[in-house]
């Protein structure tokens, strides 16, 4: 395997499926299966997940609802999503670990960090919920911040298209696909790959991130050893 430990960072709305809305247990499952086998690999894999599919902070705030408020909201729909993960990567017999930025102790661990890195190298699969616990930054800020903290070697950010394109893919027809871009050239031609905040920071810490499809079958196992999947994002 190229990595040994990567963060895979999962939206909210993934895990519909071809829902409208909530969590479909079948596209859960599927991850799960890709999921395990890296981890019978000996990856160690900590995961970020987004709460778009349940309720997502700015969309409320758009219709007047206070900010702060809307974000805590957004917080714990990371926390459900999380949870129902959990669940199906149980199911695969996967051992995992919840732990979120804001206290639920009924329900997950609190975030801290060398014990998350403890569970890691003992081959647990870490989910990260909550965010970073604070209103105004996205489940992209939380992903780059908990990968650079528990030291991981990539952030794997898995969607429904497969790279970045310089348009819209799902648009535009003619849209080109870059295999590798550098942050620089990111920012340059104005592309979306995370919000600002999130993107500066990894560039920082110089922590790849590489942007692939994960509704395929394999790809995950594919990117963990080293194949040319999705596009990667560098110095």
């Amino acid at each position: 395997m190229k990595y040994k430990r990567i963060l895979l960072k999962l939206s909210g709305e993934a895990l519909m499926g071809d829902r409208q809305y909530g969590i479909d247990p079948e596209r859960l499952a599927e991850y799960a299966k890709d999921i395990k086998t890296i981890t019978d690999k000996g990856v160690e894999v900590a995961i970020v997940i987004g709460g778009g599919n349940i309720f997502r902070g700015v969309a409320g705030a758009s219709k007047g609802m206070d900010r702060v408020q809307g974000d805590h909201m957004g917080m714990l729909a990371t926390v459900i999503n999380g949870l129902a993960l959990q669940g199906a990567l149980e199911d695969a017999d996967i051992p995992t670990r919840l732990q979120t930025a804001i206290k639920i102790n009924e329900v997950a661990e609190p975030f801290i960090r060398r014990k998350a890195m403890r569970h890691l190298e003992k081959g647990r699969v870490v989910i990260f919920g909550g965010g970073t616990g604070n209103p105004y930054f996205t489940t992209d800020s939380a992903a780059v911040l908990r990968a650079i903290e528990i030291e991981a070697d990539v952030i794997l950010k898995g969607t429904r298209v497969d790279g970045i394109y310089n348009t819209d893919p799902e648009k535009d027809d003619n849209a080109i696909k870059f295999n590798f871009i550098s942050f620089d050239d990111v920012l340059s031609k104005g592309l979306k790959v995370m919000d600002t905040t999130a993107f500066t920071l990894s560039q920082e810490n110089e922590l790849p991130i590489i942007v692939f499809d994960m509704n395929k079958k394999g790809n995950l196992l594919k990117v963990v050893s080293g194949e040319k999947i999705g596009t990667e994002v560098n110095l």
